[in-house]
């Protein structure tokens, strides 16, 4: 089932927050950026919110994205 959907250019994500998986999702993206496999990811929409001030916005950056003023940024 689906946990963490990355929209095309990377700058919104669709997560859902009941799942216990998304913990996980969030740091397969953040191993896959790593990698380079993504180039720089800039989250800067959660589920039509802000990412900064979003539930997983506290587990990207748990994962290794830094905060911007545009939103959440993970470079390889």
């Amino acid at each position: 089932e689906l946990s963490l959907y990355m929209e095309r250019g990377g700058k919104t994500l669709l997560a859902w927050h009941d799942d216990t998986r998304l913990d996980a999702a969030v740091e397969a993206l953040a191993q896959a950026a790593r990698a380079g496999s993504l180039g720089t990811v800039t989250v800067e929409r959660v589920n039509g919110a802000a990412a900064l001030s979003s539930p997983t916005g506290r587990a990207l950056e748990a994962a290794g994205f830094h905060p911007t003023p545009r939103g959440l940024r993970l470079r390889p």
